[in-house]
């Protein structure tokens, strides 16, 4: 039975948290590219990339390089140039958006269709499929059904966002950053318009809601659904995060490879996709990096509960409620050990975040009754720097844990690659051959005179313990073995000098066996629709020549190129009536006047709601 190779896909912002990805035991990095990536704040150096690159095809892991944006006719020639060094630095594949991309000369580089290509249909992925993309990212709002279903109407590999911040609209569907302040989210400068503040409005002016964050989501997490996405027929889960700094990515990767591990030790049907084993020196934990709660989104189906209105920030780890207030402290029931310098965190009353940190700390005796749990035993007493103005019963979360923090700045992972090691006695001297976990190998020869050792009975346990001494390198011996006809002296220094260069030729073996995957061939497959709107990107003539010899008959032009007055710029299966209990479809009878309005200072976005398709398109009003 043909194994299927599982992938961990990690972020980087950069060199440094690339780097950690793959020693956090990520199968695959994506990256941005220097320009024309979706996180135009995340671009890095091709010397950057190549680094990257050699680091991670030690381990067999794989660099994907992000040009997921759209390109005017001015940038094409640009991206090409680009796409060549990309692939020169050694990069195992493209992340793209644009169509127009398929028709420059390109490099036999792999490319992925980057989940801005809005992939929600069978029928788009399998023309994607169809005319040489070897990967699709899904679109993180679909259901495992809808998932299942795409997999067994599809032979591309499948990628989905596991973990991180979600966009409020469907990718590649949202216009209002353009729109309203020139910032493109397709060009990635996305200006966030979802994360501010809303008043929700009816037709008669009526505020329905006051200063909520509307259409703020909850950060994605999707631990404990890894085994049925894998059953479903994903291949690589994506951790979002090219923002995030190199704690998030230790912390995240770590965590998400313990948990895949987990599942793919306990399951002949699935292997890992990249070499090595990873030992942690410390215990990830989500609810300490940058996050805005969590929810499993649509994965389940449809929750009331995936927005987190009160602020668009990360709250942290909750910590208990405060039961009593003092002058300059306060007391919470807590069962985490709190720490001097951390940073807490809570509502207040007007519905703002208030943070402040931690002075000091007392733990003290609790005189609850017995009936109550261990964890709420303890009675903490804090000390914050400033006191806040807060109230009893007020939940704390901690958003800034000082231990942690100081663990995550040290070493905390290494990634090992097995090999086995066998000492043999040749005619003129030895041999000393090496074969990995991957059943590359190499054999050191050796000639060299021998000579019979003073202490016969220690030269087995010296050659095997200098043999064994791989610590500065990414190898850890799984098995040595030592067949000798006599107890042959070796010096301490000649052993090492051999175990030494045998394993940099291992590791040249290495590098020269690595293959990368070649683009696949495209056909001409029929584009699902004969006509596009805007909402097919098209900014560029490659791209509406590819589009044509694809079968679309009609085709209009990007919103960046040419901005339609009275579009939606905003589509979303995020609906605000069904997260405030207000769908028609479940029986509700609206008390207000529709249509409903969001209002941010003096601007004002009208809200339609498709209760067929269960969508809400948002539009500026007019």
């Amino acid at each position: 039975m043909v194994k299927r190779s599982v992938e961990l896909l990690a972020p980087a912002k950069n060199l440094e948290c690339g780097l950690e990805a793959v020693n956090h035991g990520a199968d695959a990095v994506y990256i941005g590219a220097p320009q024309f990536s979706a996180r135009a704040a995340a671009g890095n150096s091709i010397e950057d990339i190549e680094k990257l690159v050699h680091h991670a095809h030690q381990y067999r892991a794989k660099v994907l390089v992000a040009m997921n944006t759209i390109f005017t006719d001015n940038q094409l020639a640009d991206a090409e140039k680009l796409i060549h060094q990309i692939y020169n630095a050694g990069a195992d594949a493209l992340i793209v958006q644009d169509m127009g991309i398929l028709k420059l000369d390109l490099p036999p580089i792999s490319l992925h269709a980057s989940t801005q290509t809005d992939n929600r249909t069978v029928e788009k992925v399998k023309f994607l499929q169809d005319v040489g993309f070897s990967r699709v990212v899904l679109a993180r709002e679909l259901t495992l059904k809808q998932i299942e279903e795409i997999s067994a109407k599809t032979d591309v590999e499948l990628e989905a966002f596991v973990h991180g911040a979600l966009c409020v609209s469907y990718s590649g569907q949202c216009y209002m950053s353009e729109a309203m302040s020139g910032r493109s989210a397709n060009r990635g400068q996305c200006a966030q318009y979802c994360r501010l503040p809303y008043h929700l409005l009816d037709a008669d002016g009526n505020m329905l809601l006051k200063n909520k964050h509307l259409l703020s989501l909850k950060d994605l997490d999707q631990s404990d659904s890894l085994e049925e996405m894998l059953q479903a027929g994903i291949t690589s889960f994506k951790i979002e995060g090219r923002l995030k700094d190199v704690d998030y990515v230790k912390n995240i990767t770590a965590y998400y490879r313990k948990k895949l591990d987990g599942i793919l030790d306990g399951n002949s049907s699935f292997k890992r996709a990249s070499s090595g084993k990873t030992t942690f020196f410390f215990e990830p934990n989500p609810e300490k990096s940058f996050r805005r709660s969590s929810t499993d989104y649509f994965l389940h189906g449809r929750k009331a509960d995936i927005i987190q209105a009160e602020t668009p920030k990360s709250l942290g780890e909750p910590i208990g409620k405060v039961t009593y207030i003092g002058r300059n402290f306060f007391e919470v029931q807590n069962g985490s050990l709190l720490n001097n310098g951390d940073g807490l965190c809570f509502i207040n009353k007007q519905g703002d975040l208030t943070g402040f940190r931690v002075n000091s700390v007392d733990h003290l005796t609790s005189t609850l009754s017995k009936g109550e749990g261990v964890k709420g035993k303890e009675r903490v007493r804090i000390l914050p720097a400033e006191m806040p103005n807060m109230n009893t019963g007020a939940m704390l979360y901690r958003n800034q844990d000082q231990a942690f923090e100081r663990v995550l700045k040290g070493k905390t992972a290494e990634r090992k690659i097995g090999v086995k090691l066998f000492f043999k006695e040749s005619e003129n001297g030895f041999t000393l051959q090496l074969i990995d976990e991957d059943n590359i190998s190499y054999v050191y020869s050796i000639a060299c005179e021998k000579q019979l050792a003073q202490k016969p009975e220690t030269v087995h346990d010296n050659i095997k313990n200098q043999l064994s001494k791989l610590g500065n390198t990414i190898y850890q011996a799984s098995e040595i073995h030592v067949d000798i006809s006599e107890p042959w002296f070796f010096p301490v220094s000649q052993l090492s000098e051999w175990r030494r260069q045998a394993i940099e030729m291992l590791s040249s073996e290495r590098d020269k066996c690595y293959a990368r995957e070649s683009r696949k061939e495209g056909s001409s497959a029929e584009y699902p629709v004969k006509k596009l709107t805007y909402l097919g990107n098209v900014t560029n003539k490659l791209s509406e020549e590819f589009y044509r010899e694809h079968g679309v008959e009609e085709i209009m032009t990007g919103f960046e190129i040419k901005a339609e007055e009275g579009v939606p710029l905003m589509f979303t299966k995020h609906c605000i009536k069904f997260t405030m209990g207000w769908c028609p479809k479940e029986g509700y009878k609206s008390e207000f006047k529709e249509p409903l309005f969001l209002k941010n200072n003096n601007q004002i976005y009208k809200l339609t709601f498709d209760c067929k398709l269960c969508e809400m398109k948002i539009s500026k009003n007019q």
